[in-house]
């Protein structure tokens, strides 16, 4: 007989042996026992548990394990709730001001019953806080509605301490306005006493004009007020029903503080002008206590140097220590014959808006200007000017190898500084920021690491 080719034999099996298949099946139904028994214990979505609810859908009659548990599915709703009371309350609050400005400024100011100056002392900076409900509620109403197109039901993507923290220069507008609320509200009292015409305006407004639903000026003046002094228990809700692994909740605790901070400053300002109303006080730690402090010193800052706050933008701020080399010479900064001072350093830059919109122009754009204001270390709350602000394009910074404790900074043809933190890192970061803007906005384009005093007594200025 032929002995046929092995390579000629055509295989009708699956090509492994009996053993090996038996093993392959076995494998495949343990591995598909253990998929069921961990679909059966698969963790929570947010908080990792495992003993989730069983779903059961109506349609098809079938049983499905819910992706979260009770707890966190009380949670979302919650947080969902919250988010959209925020943005609600916000969209009233706005609807509030624009009845501010339509049914009593723009009338009053038509029918010439107060003159401009009486106007600005009743509404004070009213069209302010206009423009940034507007822009702070379109950002916040673009967010849900994003939420929403992309599936998000739960509004889990809406990240409102962040968009809040877009919008912090808003706080001061709220303090402008509080402050002035006292003096605003007397004058009111006292021009609708002496002018016929106004009262009779306010008495016909409230009575019959449904958009006010029956609320007099003076009620509708105080939603500033109500609003700033709501956010922090808005954010609270938010942060209570916020999981801390979400993104954002690291964000709505910073806002909340921010918040709290300027409320606490807000009241600080009102003891100061001697007010006796405060807004509604909030327990204070120390924490909140530097940052009240913080405040202080940035309007102080802004106060000096006349800069827009929306084109400020605040670099690096704290304690340093500062020694003036005498009659200028440069002398070592290891020495003991320089005498250090306490003293409290801001370096603020001057930034080019390059748009309209809140969230874009906080975008870095090119830096018009840049100084270092020094400020005396109090601790009676008061701030004091060390000199007028340091423009960092008339000066020059530099280190000595020999003392990588310190640096100098040198204003051009005037006076030196040598400024040291207690923390050498800090020192470093201190003078590496100093340093960019000085090269930035200088008029020598190229510096050497050099003794500054040799270079700026060169007859000759270099391009």
């Amino acid at each position: 007989a032929t002995r046929t080719k092995s390579a000629d034999v055509e295989r009708a099996d699956s090509g492994i042996g009996q053993m090996p298949a038996r093993k392959w099946r076995s494998r495949a139904s343990e591995t598909l026992s253990s998929l069921q028994a961990w679909e059966a214990h698969r963790p929570c979505t947010d908080c990792g548990e495992r003993d989730l609810p069983v779903e059961t859908d109506v349609q098809n009659c079938n049983q499905r394990r819910a992706d979260l548990c009770e707890k966190c599915r009380k949670r979302r709703t919650e947080r969902k709730e919250s988010v959209l009371e925020f943005v609600n309350t916000e969209a009233s609050y706005g609807e509030d001001l624009r009845i501010i400005k339509e049914e009593f400024y723009l009338p009053m100011q038509a029918a010439g019953l107060l003159s401009q100056e009486q106007l600005q002392g009743i509404f004070s900076n009213i069209q302010e806080l206009i423009d940034l409900n507007e822009n702070f509620l379109e950002i916040l109403q673009e967010e849900i509605d994003q939420a929403f197109d992309q599936g998000d039901d739960d509004l889990m993507t809406v990240c409102i301490g962040e968009i809040f923290l877009e919008f912090v220069n808003m706080l001061p507008a709220f303090q402008t306005y509080c402050l002035q609320q006292s003096s605003s509200v007397n004058m009111l009292n006292a021009l609708e006493k002496e002018k016929e015409l106004l009262r009779i305006f306010l008495n016909v407004s409230q009575n019959d004009n449904t958009a006010l639903r029956r609320m007099n000026l003076r009620s509708f003046l105080m939603a500033p007020l109500q609003r700033v002094t709501k956010y922090p228990l808005l954010l609270s809700r938010i942060i209570k029903a916020t999981t801390e692994y979400h993104p954002d909740h690291s964000s709505l605790r910073e806002a909340k503080s921010r918040i709290e901070s300027h409320l606490e400053h807000i009241n600080m300002k009102t003891k100061q002008e001697g007010n006796t109303w405060t807004l509604r006080s909030f327990r204070q730690d120390s924490k909140k206590k530097r940052e009240v402090i913080n405040i202080e010193m940035r309007e102080t800052a802004l106060k000096t140097v006349g800069w827009l706050r929306e084109e400020t933008r605040f670099v690096m701020e704290g304690s340093l220590q500062l020694a003036q080399p005498p009659d200028g010479q440069w002398v070592k900064k290891g020495s003991k014959t320089l005498k250090f001072q306490n003293m409290q350093v801001l370096l603020l830059v001057n930034m080019k808006r390059v748009s309209e919109s809140s969230l874009e122009s906080a975008e870095p754009g090119p830096v018009k200007d840049a100084v270092l204001v020094l400020i005396r270390d109090k601790n009676n709350g008061k701030f004091h000017l060390l000199r007028e602000p340091l423009r960092l394009s008339n000066c020059i910074v530099s280190t000595d190898p020999d003392c990588d404790d310190t640096f100098e900074l040198i204003e051009i043809r005037r006076e030196a500084f040598v400024f040291r933190d207690s923390d050498r890192a800090r020192t470093h970061h201190w003078f590496r920021q100093i340093r960019r803007y000085s090269r930035e906005l200088g008029s020598w384009k190229k510096r050497r690491n050099a003794l500054p005093n040799i270079m700026i007594s060169t007859p000759h200025t270099r391009p």
